[in-house]
């Protein structure tokens, strides 16, 4: 009898997960559940529905079952946490508002089609169908859209209009060129056109949405506090004082830069500005990489030497997931590098993606931090160690668990980490971090000051230009990847706070561990401790840290 069937806990985790995959196969592709590669999500509110009823029914089950073992205790704090903030964003109708430039249908049926397995026959008949079940699942977010704009439920112009240029996008050969590279000698027909007429759904509705949607569409960009604070509690899984921490955002910024500063007058005595030193770095030859093919080269190569100084030392990496494969990221994907975990069965590696955005020319003093913080230690370690735990973790949180202050406060934590262990030297590479230190804090700042409309230091409400302004003078992006930001923070309200603060939960965890054990404190002992906890929300993660004995 496996560990699984012997308790309640971990079955209702696997049946929920049977379930959910139903409702959504683009969600089961992610995890490499097979069955429903040839689907394609329902994005109507009656689909919504089916949802919201599976989670009520899940958290019914779930208040009748007695833990058994401390593994079931936790499974089930997770279990319900998870369960009850993503109830609470159904029921609102948050979810099937959320139309983002980062986050949207749009977004997730476009990136399917790029972990999908096509060496069978068998897979590309999966594809084609899938590709011609395109049309059907845009029409069914059309009509969810249009019944909650209907009941006075809308996005903002700001977001509509990046997501129609998206859709647009795309239909300019976007699943065609998918078809093409899979199939280059068009030995599958069928795939081709029914990749084509995606294209063409793709164009229907980025026409349906810039001449029928965007002129109901609402000129506010913020959210407010009520619908600000119910995102901000799912992403972090955290009970915040918003105005404590856009406080604290203000103060950590402040330290960051004060240090920036220190290391930019190595690099450029004299400087003025920040971004005078960063314009100074761009323009160095020995940051530049030409060519995409060099930069991806170096990116597998720099993940490889991560993974082996850190194995052993700072962390025990299991053999397999010691790979961590590094691509380029398709056209129309997020302006920022991501990662995807492994497949449930490990055929598919960990995979992090890095956008070239169109360039040909790559400044890498800002990519190191970025690639500690995606692949390893950041979050290939900490999602593909998760996979792993099937003894200890219930499906549910070895797959749909994923709460982003957990998620992105470790791979901050990471970048932090790599930062004490010497690895930013370079002062070039130092600033790298610094700055993407910064822009994580900036995030803080303006997320929360944007949304809930508070005033600047300079007692001015923050709006669209004063956010990118400083992006660009106190993280030192350029001003192209900046808005992008801004857009990407209106759209999805509180998900940007989440990543510094995870870290500062992350961090007040390990300093606290070591005041209680003193001498007897283990680093990679602490890490591992930690990552094999799993996912869950900061609140929960916090107190179950608190329990660690050092073992």
């Amino acid at each position: 009898m496996t560990r699984q069937t012997q308790s309640p806990v971990f079955q209702l985790s696997d049946d929920y997960i049977a379930e959910v995959v139903k409702l959504s196969p683009i969600g089961a592709t992610f995890l490499g559940i097979s069955g429903y590669d040839h689907l394609l999500d329902d994005f109507s509110i009656q689909g919504s529905h089916k949802k919201t009823l599976l989670i009520s029914e899940t958290l019914r089950k779930l208040d009748s079952l007695p833990p058994l073992i401390e593994n079931d205790r936790l499974g089930a704090t997770v279990l319900r946490e998870r369960l009850e903030s993503e109830l609470g964003l159904l029921e609102s109708q948050e979810t099937q508002l959320l139309c983002a430039v980062i986050s949207s249908p749009a977004i997730a049926i476009r990136q399917v089609f790029e972990v999908m397995p096509h060496s069978s026959p068998e897979e590309f008949k999966n594809i084609t169908l899938r590709f011609a079940a395109v049309q059907d699942a845009l029409e069914s977010w059309k009509s969810g859209l249009s019944d909650l704009a209907k009941a006075g439920k809308l996005n903002s112009k700001r977001q509509i209009s990046g997501v129609a240029q998206q859709l647009d996008a795309f239909s300019n050969g976007a699943f065609s060129g998918v078809a093409k590279r899979i199939d280059p000698d068009s030995k599958y027909p069928d795939l081709h056109l029914a990749a084509e007429s995606a294209d063409i759904a793709a164009g229907e509705m980025a026409e349906w949405m810039q001449s029928i949607y965007l002129p109901l569409a609402l000129t506010e960009d913020g959210v407010g506090a009520e619908r600000y604070s119910r995102w901000a509690r799912h992403y972090t899984g955290a009970n915040l004082d918003l105005r404590d921490t856009y406080e604290w955002g203000l103060k950590d910024l402040a330290r960051i830069n004060e240090r920036m500063w220190k290391i930019a007058r190595k690099i450029k005595p004299g400087a003025k500005t920040l971004f005078e030193v960063a314009d100074f770095l761009d323009h160095d030859p020995r940051y530049l990489i030409k060519g995409s093919d060099a930069l991806l080269a170096k990116l597998i190569e720099f993940t490889e030497v991560a993974t082996e100084h850190m194995d052993g030392v700072y962390f025990d990496i299991d053999d397999r997931i010691k790979l961590c494969e590094a691509r380029l990221a398709p056209e129309g994907s997020a302006a920022a590098p991501y990662y995807q975990s492994p497949s449930e069965d490990l055929t598919r590696p960990g995979t992090t993606w890095f956008p070239t955005l169109g360039k040909t020319e790559f400044n890498w003093w800002r990519i190191p931090t970025m690639w500690y913080h995606e692949a390893v230690p950041g979050h290939h370690l900490q999602c593909a160690t998760v996979i792993i735990e099937k003894d200890r973790l219930t499906r549910f949180q070895r797959t749909d668990a994923w709460t982003s202050g957990h998620g992105e406060g470790w791979a901050l934590y990471a970048e932090r980490l790599m930062d004490e262990l010497g690895a930013f030297e370079d002062p070039a590479l130092e600033l790298g971090h610094l700055s993407a230190q910064a822009w994580r804090a900036v995030r803080v700042v303006v997320d929360i000051g944007l949304h809930l409309g508070y005033e600047d230091e300079n007692g001015n409400i923050w709006n669209y230009e004063s956010a990118v302004d400083l992006l660009v003078s106190h993280a030192l992006l350029d001003e192209d990847f900046a808005k992008s930001e801004i857009d990407r923070y209106l759209g999805i309200p509180g998900q940007a706070i989440s990543y510094k603060v995870g870290e500062r939960v992350w961090l007040r965890a390990r300093e606290d561990a070591k005041t209680r054990l003193g001498d007897t404190f283990s680093l990679k002992k602490f890490h591992a401790y930690a990552l094999r906890l799993g996912p869950m929300g900061l609140d929960s993660f916090e107190d179950e840290l608190t329990k660690w004995d050092g073992a």
